[in-house]
């Protein structure tokens, strides 16, 4: 029997050569339209909002929930962009056409929530119509949240209030956000460092009709590795460089809060890295500048590091770096990488330098040098300690004297914890943790942060105490908990592991009494909610793995299933993670009428703490999956990263959630 035959162009005008058959019914408008629809029951379930994601705010008395859009429609999708250097960018309005990860594009919020943390009140946010909302950045005092939206012109700069619920535009500002570090809290809190798009741009540069010249790429006949996937979106013509240049240019400015005053910082460049020292008074800028490169992405591309003042003047350059276009797979540049501000400290800069030339294969006894240089930045830099392996990064204790340092080796997949002092270089580093970052039964989890005033994320301690929140990966499914460790001793209890009929993931403390802290849970019967939960007595002869203690908890937030009933089939488990079953029982043909059934393993969403082992995102795991609190890093100034396998230097894993916007 002949297929079916092809549908029309349009839905008005049917050539007869395409009639469908006797008995058959009319092509539908949207058969006609060239997409092909599921029933409208199946769309619902589909289009129905996925539960929301919670971000604590770093005083932890509100909550913001946040909802995504799970599909962005065509227009969006189709929307014209550019490859330039690693980033596609849409002309438009200089947004991203791409996320963090460099797959798909940009999410967008379709509501915003608070919810007070004492008695659960709620208070809607009326977010921009017909733009794309970001994700939340809150203010260290927990009174106010920015956020980014993308709007047909322009990407624009929203600020909400944290009581009222009140949000409203800054006049005057269009934020460029393609290489990121696009809007921070400085150290008052009352103010934010934005990178803008400069007055008097002008449009950008048009395609030459006729080539000004053949296209040249000259090479050193040095030796030297590059990795085909460095070669996403590259440059590839003189043209792109001029459109690189176009649309890289940025404006640093100060915009106050209170008032919506933007003040310039500095001129116009072509800015990478920008981060705010811990005193406010400091500013680290990385600035591009040619030549450029057709074999790597903008993160490989010459630069100067320089320290600035709030007035855009330079009061120390710390290094001037040149094109990498031939590191090492899985290697790192040579000379000075990964600067970050020291938490705890008004403004040091930290950075690490390769021993081995970047490269695995020559063997040394140390691979990396870490380097501490204190504001006003006189003098030599002082060597603080060498890694055996590549250094990722300090995390640093909210106590003088307690630092964990972390340092990987790609090549085995292996990473190694250790605590130290910085300050004492007598003291040898205390090896804390040594596992392979593939085996996630034993992984310890991620230490707790808390948010000083002035906007810098350190360790939360009690004496030498130290709080571990991790995913909880076991034969049983992720069970995600919290951990007390000592590290003196460094022995731990652990005050709470998830139930094995349900998902808990530690969100953050309520203060400064560590027995009280949230949770965000879902279940097969129920969906994803924040609870108090408070620890209680100790469990005489609790098994190994368990909770230590009893814990009470009461629902903070109460947001309703996406879907009708649960399905009465039993939850399953296994090391992919929490057998969600979606609610909605669909209307489907009689011979096959029964719920739909997805295995899925929680996931982090836009902006999310990740779970390891991270998935895939799916629309059956925007069903169910984890949130993240803001009780954790989201500053880049925390750590230094590493080289990963991706064709630029990211963040490392230990730094993953300190990625700042």
């Amino acid at each position: 029997m002949p297929g079916p035959p092809p549908p029309p162009t349009t839905a008005t005008s049917v050539s007869p050569s395409v009639l469908p058959p006797a008995g058959t019914a009319a092509p539908t408008a949207d058969l006609a339209s060239g997409y092909d629809k599921p029933p409208e029951n199946i769309l619902d379930v589909l289009h129905a909002p996925s539960p929301p994601q919670a971000h604590v705010n770093p005083t932890h008395d509100t909550i913001l929930l946040v909802a995504w859009q799970d599909y962005p429609p065509m227009t969006r999708v189709a929307t014209p962009f550019l490859r330039l250097a690693g980033v596609r960018i849409e002309p438009r309005n200089h947004s991203r056409h791409d996320t963090a990860g460099g797959y798909g594009i940009t999410p967008c919020a379709t509501d915003y929530t608070l919810v007070r943390v004492a008695d659960g009140a709620q208070a809607h946010v009326t977010l921009p119509a017909d733009g794309c909302p970001g994700r939340p950045l809150w203010s260290a005092d927990g009174k106010r949240f920015a956020f980014q939206n993308i709007a047909p012109d322009a990407v624009e700069l929203w600020l909400g209030d944290a009581i009222s619920g009140e949000a409203h535009r800054v006049p005057g500002v269009r934020l460029n956000p393609m290489l990121g570090s696009t809007v921070q809290w400085m150290a008052d809190q009352r103010t934010l460092l934005v990178k803008t798009v400069p007055d008097g741009l002008g449009a950008p540069p048009p395609a030459p009709i006729v080539p000004s010249g053949p296209s040249i790429q000259e090479t050193g006949g040095e030796k030297g590795q590059s990795s085909t996937y460095e070669t996403r979106d590259t440059l590839t013509s003189k043209h792109d460089e001029e459109l690189f240049d176009h649309y890289v240019a940025s404006q640093l400015a100060l915009v106050d809060a209170a008032t919506g005053t933007v003040t310039p910082a500095g001129k116009p460049g072509a800015f990478d890295e920008v981060d705010a020292a811990p005193d406010g008074q400091h500013i680290l800028v990385a600035t591009i500048h040619r030549p450029y490169s057709y074999v790597t992405t903008y993160d490989r591309f010459a630069r100067d590091v320089d320290v600035w003042d709030r007035s855009g003047a330079v009061l120390h350059r710390v290094a001037s770096l040149p094109l990498a276009d031939r590191v090492p797979v899985h290697g790192v540049p040579v000379g000075p990488r990964d600067f970050a501000w020291r938490a705890t400290e008004p403004a040091t800069l930290v950075w690490a330098e390769a021993l081995d030339g970047g490269d695995w294969n020559v063997k040394v006894p140390a691979r990396d040098k870490v380097m501490l240089h204190k504001a006003p930045f006189a003098g030599t830099p002082a060597e603080t300690t060498r890694t055996e392996q590549r250094f990722s990064g300090f995390m640093w204790g909210e106590q003088p004297g307690t630092e964990l340092l972390r340092e990987d080796n790609e090549n085995r997949h292996w990473m190694r914890t250790f605590v130290m002092n910085v300050d004492d270089p007598r003291t040898r580093p205390r090896l804390l943790w040594d596992h392979s970052t593939d085996e996630h039964y034993k992984d310890p989890g991620s230490p707790v942060y808390r948010e000083l005033p002035n906007g810098a994320w350190v360790i939360q301690q009690s004496g030498d105490t130290i709080y571990l929140s991790g995913g909880g990966s076991s034969p049983e499914g992720d069970r995600p908990f919290l951990d007390r460790l000592d590290l003196g001793t460094q022995k731990s209890e652990r005050l709470f592991r998830s139930d094995k009929a349900a998902y808990d993931w530690f969100l953050a403390f309520t203060g400064p009494d560590t027995r009280a802290f949230m949770t965000w849970h879902q279940s097969p019967m129920d969906p994803p909610n924040a609870f108090l939960r408070t620890v209680g007595a100790a469990v005489p002869g609790a098994p190994a793995g368990e909770a230590a203690y009893s814990s009470t908890t009461r629902a903070i937030t109460r947001t309703p299933a996406a879907c009708a009933a649960p399905s009465a089939s039993s939850p399953g488990h296994g090391s992919s993670g929490l057998r969600i079953s979606i609610a909605q029982s669909i209307s489907l043909p009689k011979r096959s009428r029964q719920p739909i059934r997805s295995s899925v393993k929680p996931f982090a969403g836009p902006g999310a703490t990740p779970i390891a082992p991270v998935r895939p995102p799916s629309r059956s795991a925007a069903i169910a999956f984890q949130t993240t609190s803001d009780s954790y890093p989201m500053r880049s100034g925390l750590c230094s990263s590493s080289t990963s396998k991706r064709s630029r230097p990211q963040r490392s894993r230990l730094c993953s959630v300190a990625m700042r916007r």
